[in-house]
């Protein structure tokens, strides 16, 4: 039997499916603003997103006692729920690639460690919600990655075998989970990805490094849909 060896493509959020550092970086800056005091480039900043609100706050006000960081974390989300959609969007090309997905019946969807609430908010702000097979965020399980429960649970979502499915992330935790829960991996170089991390490293399937050349890797190798699927049924 003829057919695609994968059914499903998941995605991390920030800095794989969507360039959210706009809003990051500006909730950071709406933070420092309120303290009269000077704002941080995007360029600064940047890298820091896929490590979410922790690291973006500990780099502009420094590492401070757990109550101190909480507290600031706890400002950072209330900031960002007000903006989180204003200035993000999709990663030039994703839009492309998803309706491709889509006209081809496959099911894409979302595993990201932001705050459910929020990583829904941002996928309806960009009209992204309804499309997407499955959602689940950071808080939505007890575990998150680099934990693989929350991949395992999207693929039990959306009837898809773990084994047939792709994962893409732009983190090391995000190629961890998906090669603990036994997917495909595609490391997202045109992500965030630290100047000082060695994604090659990571251990992924595939490394891409524009929205291109994972489009080439999805529609000409992974989900050609003349491919002999060895050892599925």
């Amino acid at each position: 039997m003829t057919r695609s060896a994968h059914v499903a493509v998941l995605f991390d959020l920030d800095g794989t499916l969507v360039d959210t550092a706009p809003d990051m970086a500006g909730t950071v800056n709406d933070m420092l603003e309120r303290r009269s005091r000077p704002a941080l480039s995007l360029h600064e900043m940047r890298p820091l997103v896929s490590n979410g609100s922790r690291a973006l706050v500990e780099h502009a006000f420094g590492r401070e006692d757990e109550a101190a960081t909480q507290r600031r974390i706890g400002e950072f989300l209330e900031v960002y729920a007000t903006r989180v959609a204003r200035h993000s969007a999709l990663f030039a090309g994703m839009d492309a690639l998803l309706a491709s997905l889509e006209r081809q019946s496959i099911v894409w969807g979302v595993v990201t460690n932001k705050p459910e609430g929020l990583s829904r908010a941002l996928m309806a702000g960009l009209a992204l919600d309804q499309r997407a097979g499955v959602l689940i965020g950071g808080d939505t399980l007890a575990q998150r990655k680099p934990h693989p429960l929350p991949l395992l649970h999207a693929a039990q979502k959306i009837d898809a075998p773990a084994a047939r499915c792709v994962y893409v992330g732009d983190a090391e935790r995000d190629i961890s989970a998906g090669r603990s829960a036994g997917m495909t991996t595609i490391t997202a170089g045109y992500g965030y990805v630290p100047t000082d991390d060695s994604a090659t490293s990571w251990g992924a399937n595939f490394l891409v490094h524009t929205v291109e050349q994972l489009d080439e890797l999805l529609m000409r190798r992974l989900l050609a849909k003349d491919r002999i699927a060895h050892g599925y049924h």
